[in-house]
């Protein structure tokens, strides 16, 4: 099982920049993609970003151009960089981690929120 914890949530304003790491621990060997979903409340989970081992990434339309996905291998551990935050970017962003084989595993996630 990997362990996987978030950080760097907090409140910004509109228009401002954050960035949150995930870092993961325990059985990461064979970790393949990673990456960040979100769940405001009263809504679906939604894919944010992802990236796969070689540094493939993948984003959502809503935050395509906006956000910046980004993976250090060495250390375990992706980042979410972004950019012009909206107010409906405020969520819960749950980081996760695949391993061919098991199921995926989950942070606990970090409360972002985006006011003025």
């Amino acid at each position: 099982q990997v362990q996987l914890v978030e950080s760097g949530g907090g409140l910004v304003q509109p228009g401002g920049s954050l960035r949150i790491p995930c870092a993961a621990s325990g059985s990461t060997v064979g970790i393949n993609a990673m990456g960040w979903s979100r769940q405001a409340p009263g809504k679906e989970r939604e894919l944010v970003a992802s990236t796969s081992y070689w540094g493939n990434t993948n984003y959502g339309d809503s935050v395509r151009g906006r956000f910046t996905i980004s993976r250090d291998n060495a250390r375990n551990t992706i980042y979410l960089q972004m950019n012009s935050l909206k107010p409906d970017d405020t969520a819960v962003y749950y980081c996760y981690a695949a391993v061919p084989g098991r199921k995926i595993d989950w942070g606990q996630g970090t409360q972002v929120t985006v006011s003025s």
